[in-house]
């Protein structure tokens, strides 16, 4: 019994021990997934952390220095007293006929520009217009185009005593009298309309695309006319879309700058943005803590109107597109839409050829303005070629696309996939610092960041520096690059990540060979957009750049005011091949992206 009992003995010996050694395997496997799982939790709090940082650095923290700078009765980095004096300068009668101005051209762009961009878009999208696709190319290239070049051609054109379409019409006429003065709150305004009537149709025109055509029918079939119809359904069913748009072309056109300082100031006529400018860059004593308050007013109002926009909209639906398939409704116009074909081509040859034309007449003569023969020359051409000045700002524009671009479209894809693809509580902080930025026009982020460079400390040298100029863009550039990311993600399935990890892929693998793989063409789409916006940034570059720091909107901005406005010439034809060859990237982009959905 004994020799049988031994083996039994030994084996649940055995057996325990074996039990034993696989609860320490159970427990040591326990640990290490709990370790892997706090040191994930740490690395994803420490990237949260640093992220939300980051944003509030280029979002946040130039908004509080322009609020402390409003009191702050000395300039950026000098020792002063707080008072408020800032706000009682800006509380004065000159001031309220400054917003009245800056309201009032704001809302009378607005207005032709919304009709102008609804009739566009309902061209494009809605009607039997030939080469349809063509003329949306055309139509939207003015977008593309800086403002500071169409300025300075206007300026050219539309000069009262040497402007080529008043020099035109003399000499057809036999008059001495000008057609046309750009010197003039009609000046101010039609400049604005050509940006403002391609950044309504860029909203409208997909709208109008989107829209689910029955109730235009039943509209039609219950005996409505088409124009009825038109006013009653299609624009009433759109309300969301042309309010939103128009909204948002108020606020750009209250943060509009190029058009007030080229056209308005010879003119007198001052807005808040040259205000701005002024106070800081046309004065004995720059006038920083008034700046700074101006800034502050132009925030608050901005939010206010953000705040009329929810509220009106609150509690409205306007559902259009249903989960029915359905067929875009195509007007058949008949011999009509050839009217409508040269339509959309006069706005092109408007807005794009004459000012180009301006440009490319310009470049050629020795003085602007006198248009003879014996006048052609090619000195200017060689004038911009050994101008240091133009190669070094090219140089800093290039610099600062490329890199701003891939930052700005870096740290908005990083934004997007926290807000869209992630339920982390801090994801509503991180978005709402990423938006910030659109409610403030580049000048005023231009005076904050001022502000904000001169008070960090001394082993952090920003001021002054080509970092000044590439912080100002990204943070311009961000809720661009968030919007952009945020569509792209919205449209890939959870299910793709799923089945990454499922078959053993990690985090970073899945984000690699899955997210960021499908999502590369709207980056690459949000890059060109964004290196556009780089490029044609002048109200926070000309307040933040320095010597040795400038980009080609400075050097414009400071040729024309020299006199140089043939030089002006040639640098704008080189900056308008760069748009069109990056315009014709970014149309490829979009064909590839199409392709891949």
């Amino acid at each position: 019994m004994a020799e049988m009992s031994q083996p039994t003995h030994t084996a649940t010996f055995q057996g325990r021990s074996g039990g034993y050694h696989r609860d320490s395997a159970e427990v040591r496997t326990v640990w290490t997934d709990i370790s892997d799982h706090l040191a994930g939790r740490l690395g994803r709090n420490i990237g949260l952390t640093l992220l939300i940082l980051f944003l509030g650095f280029l979002t946040l923290y130039p908004t509080l220095m322009l609020l402390y700078g409003s009191f702050h009765s000395a300039p950026p980095g000098s020792v002063g007293e707080f008072n408020l004096d800032g706000y009682r300068t800006m509380l004065n009668a000159e001031n309220f006929k400054i917003l009245l101005n800056s309201v009032g051209i704001s809302i009378a762009k607005t207005i032709p520009s919304l009709t102008l961009a609804i009739l566009l878009a309902w061209i494009v999208a809605r009607t039997d217009t030939p080469f349809a696709g063509t003329l949306e190319v055309l139509v939207t290239l003015p977008f593309f185009i800086p403002p500071i070049l169409t300025a300075l051609a206007w300026s050219m054109l539309g000069n009262k005593q040497v402007g080529l379409i008043n020099q035109v019409w003399q000499w057809a006429t036999g008059t001495d009298y000008a057609i046309v003065n750009v010197y003039s709150y009609g000046g101010v305004v039609w400049h604005m309309m050509q940006y403002s009537t391609v950044f309504l149709f860029l909203f409208i025109v997909d709208a109008f695309r989107a829209m689910d055509p029955a109730l235009e029918e039943s509209s039609r079939m219950s005996g409505a006319t088409r124009w009825y119809t038109f006013r009653r359904i299609t624009l009433i069913l759109m309300t969301p879309v042309l309010l939103a748009s128009f909204m948002l072309s108020l606020i750009r056109g209250i943060e509009a700058f190029e058009s007030p300082l080229f056209f308005g100031t010879p003119a007198g006529i001052t807005v808040i943005t040259t205000e701005i400018y002024n106070s800081i860059n046309h004065r004995a004593t720059p006038d920083y803590q008034y700046a700074t308050a101006l800034s502050i007013g132009i925030v608050v109002l901005m939010f206010l109107l953000v705040l009329v926009q929810w509220k009106i909209l609150a509690g409205k639906s306007y559902a259009t597109v249903t989960g029915k398939g359905y067929r875009v409704n195509v007007t058949k116009l008949g011999p009509w839409k050839w009217v409508t074909f040269a339509f959309c081509i006069l706005f092109f040859l408007v807005t794009v050829v004459l000012p180009v034309g301006q440009l490319f007449i310009g470049s050629f003569f020795k003085f602007f303005g006198f248009y003879q023969w014996d006048m052609l020359t090619l000195s200017n051409y060689t004038a911009v070629w050994q101008n240091n000045e133009f190669w070094r700002a090219l140089r800093n524009t290039m610099l600062l696309g490329l890199f701003g671009a891939t930052a700005t479209m870096v740290l908005g894809g990083v934004v997007a996939y926290v807000g869209v693809r992630t339920q982390f509580k801090s994801r509503r902080v991180i978005d709402a610092l990423a938006w910030l930025p659109w409610m403030m026009p580049g000048m005023v982020l231009g005076v904050g960041f001022l502000w904000a460079f001169a008070m960090l400390p001394g082993p952090i040298p920003i001021y002054g520096t080509i970092w000044a100029l590439l912080l100002a863009y990204m943070a311009l550039g961000t809720p661009i690059a968030v919007r952009v990311m945020s569509a792209s993600y919205a449209q890939l399935s959870f299910d793709l990540e799923e089945c990454s990890r499922v078959h053993g892929a990690s985090w970073w693998q899945t984000l690699w060979r899955i997210l960021i793989a499908l999502a590369w063409p709207a980056f690459a789409v949000g890059w060109v957009l964004t290196f556009f916006g780089i490029m044609r940034e002048l109200s926070a570059s000309i307040l933040l750049y320095s010597v040795g720091s400038e980009v080609l909107s400075v050097v414009l901005l400071k040729l024309w005011t020299n006199g140089k406005a043939e030089e002006v010439c040639v640098i704008g034809l080189f900056m308008m091949l760069l748009v069109i060859l990056f315009r014709y990237v970014h149309l490829q982009l979009i064909k590839r992206r199409i392709s891949t959905l």
